[in-house]
């Protein structure tokens, strides 16, 4: 766990307790032995994978564990030209030279000046809004309520923000549109968004779930 960047393959496959054991990473930075706590260094960051098809020997990550990764993003095949590029690469004698293009401070710096990215108090309503629709026991939504067994938290409006802002920068403004909400809304809320068993038998998805709050939620003031 003392890296920068940890990739975890296909984390349901690990068992509950090693689950359970990255929480205080991904939340605190920080690692608890005994009575003794390390920090972690920064940069850090957990990407994990999940196979979509396979299910035997698996374990469902915990609400709490979902909830601290960032982003949920569905990955298909790649387009003809991508595929053919990586059995190029593949599958003869070339060796990729990798080389340093960052360093880990400017990382940081950089995870700061998100954080300098101007938003307005519109769309910071506009974003609680989207969250406390998801809710359906406060929500009066009916399409929730139909389809939604459990909304998303707090945490998934920081996200919206943060990423909201990490899109704007990226496309070389200093201040967040409506356009880089939608465009980070789906990732954000898919894996915190969670359908009824109903809902799962008739394919309506959180994806489904959170196309039909944006369209049916209305921005109120100036962004």
């Amino acid at each position: 766990i003392f890296s920068n960047i940890i990739l975890a393959d296909e984390i349901n496959r690990t068992p509950p307790k090693t689950q359970a054991a990255l929480l205080e990473a991904m939340q605190e930075f920080e690692v608890t032995y005994g009575d003794k706590t390390y920090p972690l260094d920064k940069p850090f960051f957990i990407l994990a994978t999940q196979n979509p098809i396979e299910q035997s020997g698996t374990f469902v990550l915990p609400e709490a564990q979902q909830d601290r990764f960032l982003l949920y993003i569905k990955i298909g095949y790649p387009t003809q030209h991508d595929e053919e590029a990586i059995l190029k690469a593949t599958t003869g004698t070339f060796k990729k030279k990798l080389n340093r293009v960052i360093s880990g401070d400017d990382i940081v710096r950089l995870q700061q000046l998100v954080r300098e990215v101007s938003i307005s108090d519109a769309l910071i309503s506009f974003v609680s809004d989207i969250i406390r629709a998801t809710r359906p026991e406060t929500t009066t939504d009916a399409y929730v309520k139909d389809w939604v067994d459990w909304g998303a938290g707090p945490r998934a409006g920081q996200a919206m923000i943060l990423t909201a802002k990490a899109n704007a920068l990226l496309e070389g403004r200093l201040s967040v549109t409506l356009d880089d909400i939608k465009a980070v809304a789906l990732p954000v809320l898919r894996h915190r968004v969670l359908v009824n068993f109903r809902a799962e038998a008739e394919g309506i998805t959180s994806d489904k779930v959170a196309t039909h709050l944006l369209s049916a939620i209305q921005l109120k003031g100036k962004q």
